[in-house]
């Protein structure tokens, strides 16, 4: 409930700053540079996005609607971050491209297995002779094997490596492509010469885990956002506007300012306009993210796409297509998501310098094993060996494997990641902004205080009271009500029931005449508030609403009621400060409410009276500060605030496109999943450096081994396919200390362990 934004109806006395409600100006974005908009002041015509650049997932906007006919989106997936190499991608969404890499993983690992069994490894260490078929040399037998693993499973590495080099860049790609190449190629080589010393397995191995890595990370990326698709939705395509006296219906993109619109009971408002005629309960929250509908009577301002609920509304459209509040929150969130960088640049610099290592140390040792007087297939077989134990797959592992945990994680407790990237952000979180209505509270009105004038009992006026507002249809009724019966007040009838909209109600009560409603209401009716005036100013002044009760023309009471705070919120915030967190609370109410309900639940900061479209300069006013920001939020008006910050946070009860415009989705309206979320995030970002630091270590004890610098000393060597079963080992290590995240201590259940 926002006790600062005009009229809630029948008799919602309203106090603070209306001018700060979610109606005052929706220019969403003053001053805002303006596109030159199509004659048809289409609204969706100029928010045609481009989210991803790299990937088209080509959401075609054509869903049967004339006004968003031919506007094609996309919502595209931004490359593989490292993996822009993959060429045999362009063009696929990412939940396609995860599914092309699990299908080359399975065909490579069947055939790994396979080359495996006829290797010498296998008969080495596990003693088995099996024979091979059709007669073959064992090594003919292990290429024709190996085929699909190298030219379909692999083929992805080897054109994006050629990708790459065209590019005049090393990555990730070129490292896979040398490691299981040359080792393929220097088997074939051997095979086509006699036979000899081969080790298909080494490389076929190798590009099963590599595989394997990358499908993991693509699975833990995946996911397109349709954020502007689904604001743009919100949208009724069809007005019915009023010509000649009767009413058309017309596409949404022909409505122009000044154009009288009908609105009926149940139907969405087309644009933004002023009510001409009719009173309503208008429901915002699909916009605004407010769950209380508003009242409106001619002069009130209403906003495109909200939804007229109860009563018939003659509206004149004052704002259309660009100039409206939703197609300026549409813009706000398109730039937000578009100024949001790829923090891939480390990533890239370190797979260069890997790259190069991997090479250089596979040259040199292959060089030195040649000027030491070794055969050309003992050195190549040490270069080789050297190539394949720098490879990647652990140090590919590492980061996918308690990526796929940590979302798992979530996804158990109801909070859904929507990347990676969301998993490390929330590792560094500094301050967590908070919106008010929705999320920190119920965002429905609750009687906290009933104030009677002498000789009236709460009981009693509770009693009368509830048997009027069961008349009424108005949330704060239901609250009365809900009061009443909650405390076991005897249920009375009502009769000769008046509804004054805007005002409150008048009933008779068992004899008693009864009114109920706001000032105005006392007013008409020349009823003297007395002593209660000040009663009523007190609870207005603490930022409550303030219903008016009177039994046979005197004044005899005052409900305060207000936006209940959710039961886990004080425990939300008493969690993220135990993680070091600033809570900040950001809302649109008046000072006054928002002071009470963060003074109740121990947040460090307010910042209140904040129209929409500032939400997101907000966020970005904190993040000048140097602080890594959390916003949390669950209406429209939040999308571009969610956007903007570092870590998006839309908690479940909101809008389909708070959801959307997220990077984390909290699946149940429980602010105490916040902190939860931050606490995996960071698990998980721990996990990533201990795996990280486990294979980079493994790399750095495994690359003189398998270069051959302990062989003269103590003839210790590692032949290519003990390198890649230590990949593997290193991998499964790497994989078990990921799953051990399961164990991470949480909020609000017994923890099992660290």
């Amino acid at each position: 409930m926002q006790t600062g934004h005009g009229e809630h109806g029948d008799y919602d006395e309203q106090v603070g700053d209306a001018g700060h409600g979610v109606h005052a100006g929706h220019d969403v974005q003053a001053g805002h540079d303006e596109r030159d908009v199509h004659a048809d002041h289409d609204v969706h015509a100029v928010h045609a996005m481009q989210a991803g650049p790299d990937m088209q997932a080509g959401h075609d906007m054509q869903d049967g609607h004339d006004s968003h006919a031919g506007h094609d989106m996309q919502a595209g997936h931004d490359a593989h971050a490292g993996h822009a190499g993959h060429a045999g991608h362009a063009g696929m969404s990412m939940e396609d491209m995860a599914a092309d890499m699990r299908n080359r993983f399975v065909v490579a690992a069947v055939f790994a297995v396979l080359v495996m069994l006829w290797s010498p490894m296998a008969t080495d260490m596990f003693g088995l002779h099996l024979p091979v078929p059709f007669g073959m040399r064992q090594d003919i037998w292990a290429l024709v094997l190996s085929l699909p693993v190298v030219f379909y499973s692999s083929a992805i590495f080897f054109t994006g490596a050629v990708a790459a080099l065209r590019a005049r860049t090393l990555d990730m790609m070129v490292l896979v492509a040398v490691g299981i190449g040359a080792g393929w190629l220097y088997s074939l080589a051997i095979t086509l010469t006699g036979g000899g010393e081969v080790f298909y397995e080494a490389s076929t191995m190798l590009a099963t885990f590599v595989l394997l890595g990358h499908w993991f990370e693509m699975r833990a990326r995946g996911g397109a956002n349709d954020a502007i698709r689904a604001l743009l939705d919100l949208a009724p395509p069809k007005a019915e506007v009023i010509r000649d006296g009767a009413p058309v219906e017309v596409p949404t993109a022909e409505v122009v300012v000044g154009d009288l619109l009908l609105v009926r009971p149940g139907a969405k408002i087309a644009v933004d306009g002023v009510v001409a005629e009719g009173d309503s309960e208008v429901d915002e929250s699909m916009v605004t993210g407010e769950s209380m509908p508003v009242h409106k009577e001619p002069g009130s301002t209403v906003i495109g796409a909200s939804l007229n609920t109860n009563g018939t509304l003659r509206i004149r459209a004052t704002k259309v297509g660009a100039d409206t509040a939703l197609a300026q929150i549409v813009e706000l969130v398109q730039q937000a998501q578009n100024s949001k960088a790829p923090g891939q640049k480390l990533a890239d610099r370190a797979a260069f310098w890997l790259v190069l290592v991997a090479l250089f140390g596979g040259a040199l040792t292959f060089a030195v094993w040649l000027l030491v007087g070794a055969s050309f297939a003992k050195a190549m077989l040490f270069a080789i060996t050297v190539v394949v134990v720098t490879c990647p797959d652990a140090l590919g592992l590492a980061t996918p494997t308690a990526i796929m945990v940590g979302t798992g994680l979530g996804a158990k407790r109801g909070v859904l990641f929507k990347n990676a990237l969301a998993l490390e952000a929330a590792a560094r979180i500094q301050t967590v902004v908070m919106d008010k209505t929705g999320t920190l509270t119920k965002g429905e009105p609750e009687v906290t205080d009933v104030v009677t004038a002498e000789g009236h009992s709460a009981d009693e006026v509770l009693r009368l009271v509830a048997a009027v507002e069961r008349e009424s249809e108005h949330p704060l009724a239901a609250a009365i009500v809900r009061h009443a019966e909650t405390l076991g007040s005897a249920t009375l009838s009502a009769a000769e029931f008046e509804n004054i909209p805007g005002h409150g109600a008048i009933a008779e009560v068992d004899g008693h005449r009864v009114v109920v409603g706001n000032r105005r209401l006392f007013e008409r009716e020349h009823i003297d508030l007395g002593p209660l005036a000040a009663q009523r100013d007190r609870l207005a002044d603490s930022g409550h609403t303030a219903v008016l009760a009177a039994i046979d023309g005197t004044a005899a009471a005052a409900i305060a009621l207000a936006d209940a705070p959710r039961d886990t919120s004080a425990a939300a915030v008493a969690e993220l400060h135990n993680l070091g967190i600033e809570v900040v609370m950001l809302t649109g109410d008046n000072r006054a409410t928002a002071e009470r309900i963060a003074a109740d639940l121990g947040i460090d900061t307010v910042i209140a009276e904040v129209l929409p479209g500032d939400k997101a300069a907000k966020i970005a006013e904190l993040q000048r500060d140097g602080r890594k920001v959390a916003m949390v939020g669950d209406g429209v008006n939040d999308a571009p605030a969610l956007a903007g910050a570092d870590l998006g946070i839309a908690i479940g009860a909101g809008t389909d496109v708070a959801i959307e415009t997220a990077d984390l989705v909290l699946m149940r309206s429980d602010p105490l999943d916040v902190p939860t979320a931050l606490r995996i995030g960071r698990g998980t970002l721990r996990k990533m450096h201990q795996n990280l630091a486990w294979a980079v270590g493994y790399n750095t004890i495994a690359l003189p081994v398998a270069a051959g610098v302990f062989v003269p000393a103590f003839g210790f060597t590692l032949r290519p396919e003990i390198a890649a079963m230590s990949m593997s080992g290193s991998s499964i290590i790497v994989a078990l200390n990921a799953v051990s995240l399961k164990r991470l201590r949480l909020p609000g259940r017994t923890p099992t362990g660290d």
